[in-house]
């Protein structure tokens, strides 16, 4: 049974952001929306500007010692939000003993793909030359962080040890399930509202169904375990449990948990939401625990 809070924060995420972001056709508007802060930075723990492969970003470190290395990647729909919005969200795992880098990788429309996954590529591979690490990310950093995994495969890179991925659009071109069981309960996006963002983050020029920026539709074989954590009322709700069920299918040690009530990125809301604190939870223990030395 959802919290309480879990009903009220998704009642709050319903009139502060997706009433505000309506159409989802101005890319001013939808920065001005994601990027306003709403909650404030963890304490005990240390932001600090570096830069890694060349992409500049944010380390995130507990305010004492050190913790198992992750390579976060923020969501934002490919448009909007930085390492510095997602505080919320990286302060809370540092604090629960993760030592990030969180890249400030290039945005669409200025950069369409393939920049943001270069970006991500780029940052994974300078991260990865320092020692074993392990990777996780939130819907578009969702699909980035899947899409750094098959390509670190693919090209013999080393291999995040596990990833933790939160609501991530792992099929682009998905127009059915919860895109429409939940286009109504969804407290964040409309699917029509959010197809809207594609030709912004693919220029045109690439097909939403290619594997290259849909990994649902890619071969999985030879991943490292995943974890996904998803709200049922989200229209991005088939993507995780799909991907962990194909996962599984491929051999991968994969599983889906989908918690009810919580709106889209819930884990936002750790100080209020119990919700929040336990994905929290879950995800470090599961992330040190694959993570190594």
């Amino acid at each position: 049974m959802a919290s309480l809070r879990a009903h009220l924060g998704a009642w709050m995420v319903r009139r502060n952001v997706r009433n505000r972001l309506g159409a989802m056709e101005d890319v001013g508007r939808i920065r001005a929306v994601l990027n306003g802060a709403t909650f404030p930075d963890p304490p005990g723990v240390r932001y600090e500007a570096g830069r890694l492969g060349g992409v500049p970003g944010e380390w995130v470190r507990p305010a004492s010692g050190h913790g198992a290395r992750l390579l976060y990647l923020h969501g934002g729909g490919f448009v909007a939000c930085s390492a510095k919005t997602h505080r919320p969200v990286t302060g809370g795992l540092a604090r629960r003993g993760l030592t990030l880098f969180v890249p400030d990788y290039r945005l669409a429309p200025e950069h369409p793909f393939p920049a943001p996954l270069e970006d991500a590529l780029a940052a994974w591979t300078a991260f990865a030359a320092e020692g074993p690490a392990v990777i996780a990310g939130d819907s578009a950093g969702g699909n980035l962080a899947l899409l750094v995994l098959l390509a670190a495969r693919d090209r013999g890179l080393p291999m995040p040890r596990a990833a933790a991925l939160f609501s991530p659009a792992a099929d682009l071109a998905k127009t059915d399930g919860s895109r429409i069981t939940n286009a109504r309960r969804d407290a964040m996006f409309d699917p029509v509202s959010v197809a809207r963002l594609l030709p912004l983050y693919l220029g045109g020029g690439t097909d939403p169904a290619d594997p290259a920026v849909s990994p649902l539709r890619a071969d999985l074989a030879g991943l490292p375990p995943l974890l996904f954590h998803v709200g049922e009322r989200e229209i991005l709700r088939d993507d995780s449990v799909l991907m962990a069920e194909k996962a599984r299918a491929a051999g991968v040690e994969a599983r889906a948990e989908v918690f009810p009530v919580v709106p889209h990125v819930w884990q936002f809301a750790h100080s209020f939401v119990p919700e929040a604190r336990r994905s929290l939870d879950e995800a470090a223990a599961f992330l040190k625990r694959h993570a190594g030395p």
